[in-house]
């Protein structure tokens, strides 16, 4: 009888020698190659996903802290604009004050020119009542002296009111 395939019993236990072998082959393999492929593979995969949740726990921390300083920096320019606000206001008040004070001291000023030009003008006034004193015992002195008739006398008293100036009697 022919075979097909020349099978025999030879063949046959060749063919499961030859199974167990690469059986035996490939368990050995995947115990020395396969399996420290396969832990590296797992340890790359954790590491991978360790980071990828390591990104995302940072990119929600940088949100935060975004959203933190962006709050932080409205307070910053809204207390800005406070500080501002303030300074101008007392800018405004010290211009006031200043203003006030410089006012006063104008109407001070203006009070004491004021009482010295009246103090002034009361002593020219005493002076001027001084020298007509002086001019009457002058001129009464002359007339007592000579009995000067009534020419003389208006001679006298134009010749002293000239000395005297006209200035003096208009002030």
């Amino acid at each position: 009888m022919e075979r097909l395939f020349n099978l025999d019993i030879q063949l046959i236990s060749d063919s499961c020698l030859t199974l167990i072998a690469v059986f035996v082959l490939v368990m050995v393999a995947s115990n020395l190659l396969f399996n420290p492929v396969r832990e590296f593979l797992k340890n790359r995969r954790d590491r991978i996903a360790g980071d990828l949740e390591d990104a995302r726990k940072n990119s929600e921390e940088a949100a935060a802290l975004k959203a933190e300083y962006e709050s932080k920096l409205k307070d910053i320019e809204k207390e800005a604009e406070r500080i501002l606000a303030e300074a101008r206001h007392k800018a405004v008040e010290g211009q006031k004050r200043v203003n006030e004070e410089a006012k006063a001291e104008a109407d001070r000023i203006i009070a004491q020119a004021r009482k010295e030009a009246e103090l002034e003008k009361e002593k020219a006034a005493d002076e001027v009542k001084q020298q007509m004193i002086d001019i009457a015992s002058l001129m009464a002195g002359k007339a007592v002296q000579g009995a000067i008739d009534v020419n003389i006398q208006n001679s006298l008293v134009e010749e002293t009111l000239r000395e005297m100036g006209e200035s003096t009697w208009l002030s």
